[in-house]
């Protein structure tokens, strides 16, 4: 008993220290981008346009473009921007299924990286507040929530790190953010690929594309309150 005891703690403690690593080498991540970009006197969108200028045209766009998706969760980049730099890089033909790969792989990492930090037995909520309600409908019906969220434009990866720490099913998420982002996947290629740089705000802008963008995020939008009024109980 003695002996189990010992073994059940050193696991919680060795957890702990794994999540701390991690927590740490997370931290010192968003440090690091934090001071190169105040360093080189860059903004985040001088730094993606910089990126875009390099990669146009290049083989190894796509891979590089994919990579920098990933990494995107660890330093909090906003994942409108990058698929908005997809239109801009790509266009809409080959920058749309681009995206929607890169932006559905990066979801997954951010949902794995909630999972690490996620206790091992989630408490259920009981349903009393709205935080309550949405982790229980997150668990309990996982595919149409996170659907919903995304064709809501909730916050991209407050909901991937969200249903990570909640332990949904992982093929759940995956088809759900596939699925549900598709809309604003397109809406944000489309914007993007109505302009010819990210910093040069409306020079060269293509009001049909952007029109386009627009219709299809309303749509979306439109569809997400249906969903909503007929599939999630209030």
């Amino acid at each position: 008993m003695e002996q189990h005891r010992f073994t059940a703690g050193s696991r919680v403690v060795s957890s702990r220290a794994v999540k701390a690593t991690i927590a740490g080498v997370w931290l010192a991540v968003i440090g690091g981008w934090t001071w190169y970009l105040r360093a080189s006197g860059q903004t985040p969108v001088d730094w993606l346009q910089g990126l875009v200028d390099a990669a146009s045209g290049a083989w190894w766009a796509i891979p590089a473009f994919v990579l920098v998706y990933l990494a995107r969760p660890l330093l909090l980049f906003p994942a409108s921007l990058l698929t908005i730099a997809a239109g801009i890089l790509f266009g809409p033909v080959v920058g749309i299924p681009v995206a929607i790969v890169a932006a559905t792989a990066s979801a997954f990492v951010a949902f794995q990286i909630g999972k690490t930090f996620s206790p091992t037995a989630v408490r259920a909520g009981d349903g009393a507040t709205v935080i309550d309600r949405w982790s229980g409908r997150l668990r309990n019906e996982s595919f149409l929530t996170v659907m919903l969220m995304r064709l809501a434009f909730l916050p991209y990866d407050l909901v991937s790190y969200s249903a990570g720490f909640l332990r949904i099913n992982a093929g759940s998420f995956v088809a759900a953010t596939s699925l549900g982002s598709l809309p604003g996947t397109i809406s944000f290629v489309l914007a993007g690929a109505s302009l010819q740089r990210l910093d040069a705000g409306l020079d060269g802008f293509d009001p049909t594309v952007f029109a386009a963008s627009l219709a299809i995020f309303a749509v979306s939008i439109g569809i997400s309150k249906v969903v909503q009024c007929q599939a999630v109980p209030s």
